[in-house]
């Protein structure tokens, strides 16, 4: 338990800031997952949401940018599998 009054706002805004952080990873990855589950119709807006709430998540620091690009890397290679299965 924090003893003085800055450590004690401190506690308080890394709290509200983990809240925040833990809402946009949510969304972040429930994006990615309408992505996958989409079918070709629905995937572009779904790709693009996708991509929105990743860089978002990335430039509020809820997420490391690589771990940002990472996961833009493996939806577009995860679409593009698709794509090639559906050409087939």
């Amino acid at each position: 338990m924090a003893h003085s009054k800055q450590a004690l706002k401190r506690n308080r805004q890394s709290e509200e800031k983990r809240a925040v952080n833990k809402n946009v990873r949510t969304r972040m990855r429930g994006a990615i997952k309408r992505v996958l589950a989409a079918d070709s119709g629905e995937r572009p807006a779904a790709q693009s949401d996708a991509m929105r709430r990743i860089d978002k998540a990335a430039k509020i620091h809820a997420i490391h940018a690589n771990a940002a690009s990472r996961y833009k890397s493996r939806v577009a290679k995860a679409l593009n599998r698709a794509k090639a299965a559906a050409a087939k």
